[in-house]
């Protein structure tokens, strides 16, 4: 990438082999690794809209937020990779099949991608539990809708609830090869729950069911805690120097 211009703060950048441009974000502390500065490289918002374009984006390392798509580009950092699982081949671990038969009551229910204030109200006590002081547990309902529910592209939202009570809602993008996580938030006030990993095992068999090949889970960041677990989810394969590669099988 070579930067062409920049404007209130974020340079337009362009590939010498992909026409496209796109924007690079002023630097900002990263969220996952502490004393570190982050910054993205994100596609137009209209980007998406092009056909195909979205997943060649999610295929080359991109994920989205809302209207965005990004990806990290950080100056002096590539602890991001961007990570699938191999759905075919994926068998469940033994602490993973402790959480499938620990949430087999759990009824998945698709919903419209809407504000609902029972969806918000979970939303809230999900980041001020697990992630105080990050932002997102300020979020108004307006921000929660930017963030979640607005999409260009094919998403899906799934509600879960036992004996009638909400615990989770998990939000997915749809593309020609598999499904790209997109968000997930659940009750945090259940301490023997695993609904985190319960989930991502939904999404794979959803995956099967829908007869796609993979299941997209943003990025793997091995020295944070909060996003090591996908490792775990084996065969994994990791979008490394332009090509996805097995990671992390021994």
């Amino acid at each position: 990438m070579a930067p062409t211009g920049q404007e209130n703060g974020i340079s337009i950048m362009t590939s010498l082999s992909d026409p496209k441009q796109y924007y690079l974000t002023a630097e900002y502390p990263c969220s996952y690794l502490e004393g570190r500065l982050a910054r993205s490289e994100v596609a137009p918002p209209h980007h998406a809209n092009i056909d195909g374009a979205f997943d060649d984006l999610i295929l080359s390392g991109f994920r989205r937020s809302g209207l965005f798509v990004y990806r990290p580009r950080c100056r002096a950092c590539k602890s991001c990779i961007a990570v699938r699982v191999d759905v075919a081949a994926f068998e469940p671990n033994r602490a993973q099949k402790r959480s499938l038969k620990r949430h087999q009551d759990l009824e998945a229910i698709p919903r419209e991608l809407a504000f609902e204030p029972e969806h918000f109200e979970l939303y809230r006590r999900y980041q001020n539990a697990r992630h105080p002081g990050g932002g997102m547990d300020e979020d108004n309902p307006e921000q929660y809708c930017q963030s979640l529910l607005q999409s260009q592209v094919a998403t899906l939202l799934y509600e879960f609830r036992e004996n009638g009570k909400l615990m989770m809602v998990s939000i997915v993008d749809e593309i020609d090869d598999g499904l790209s996580s997109v968000y997930t938030f659940f009750d945090p006030d259940i301490a023997s729950a695993s609904f985190g990993t319960y989930n991502v095992l939904w999404q794979i068999e959803l995956c099967r069911k829908m007869q796609l090949p993979h299941l997209y889970l943003g990025y793997w960041i091995e020295q944070s805690r909060k996003m090591a677990y996908k490792i775990s989810f084996k065969p994994l394969e990791g979008y490394i120097d332009g090509q996805w590669q097995g990671i992390g099988q021994t």
